[in-house]
């Protein structure tokens, strides 16, 4: 098997050092020497540190928000609208299933989304494109669709709540220490669609 390229050696450390540091607490010495790559060579391939983690990002959420969308297209193809839990389960699935108990790769990725959530910087925040404007209008329409009575500002809440506890749930499970044993991700794929549903479903909040 050929060794990775230099552009993938700079997307593996980096994906590495941003989950752990942050974008602020990550230099670009940091990066290229993790990737034994030269100095100059994040600006050659990518442009910019902020470049290198928008790409970063993208290839981490890109096959949450393949599946998410595929999850979508099915149920569309079965009706034009979906109950609530199986919206639920086609969003939050995935975060799930791709960051699953024992992968270091899911702990990184979990990690990352943690720090994409926290981090106020403009540079975070300017990582999504159109492939994820897209999904996540599509699954706002159908929520919209599914939810008639809540109102457009508390429909959205509501669906970065589903965001967050998967999140903050993969964080929380990658974060544990190695004598712990983990619960097994199908069992918390299922609590968390129950619970999600649930919360999705409440009735809207009285002014």
């Amino acid at each position: 098997m050929a060794p990775p390229d230099t552009r993938t050696q700079l997307l593996d450390a980096a994906e590495h050092l941003f989950a752990e540091r942050g974008f602020k607490g990550t230099s670009v010495r940091a990066i290229t020497e993790l990737a034994h790559a030269n100095l100059a060579a994040v600006g050659y391939h990518f442009g910019s540190k902020a470049e290198l983690l928008a790409a970063v990002t993208r290839r981490v959420i890109e096959p949450i928000t393949a599946a998410q969308t595929a999850g979508l297209d099915r149920l569309l193809a079965q009706t034009p609208d979906p109950s609530v839990t199986d919206l639920v389960e086609a969003f939050a699935g995935p975060m799930f299933d791709q960051m699953r108990a024992g992968d270091e790769r899911g702990a990184r990725t979990s990690r990352l989304i943690m720090r994409i959530f926290g981090d106020p910087s403009d540079e975070v925040r300017a990582w999504t494109g159109s492939v994820e404007a897209t999904a996540r209008d599509r699954y706002l329409s159908a929520f919209t669709r599914a939810l008639p009575d809540l109102s457009p500002d508390e429909l959205h809440f509501r669906i970065r709540g589903i965001l967050a506890v998967a999140a903050v749930d993969r964080a929380d499970l990658h974060n544990q220490p190695p004598a712990a044993t983990p619960l097994p991700s199908d069992q918390a794929r299922r609590w968390a669609i129950t619970f999600l549903t649930a919360a999705m479903t409440a009735p809207p909040t009285k002014p």
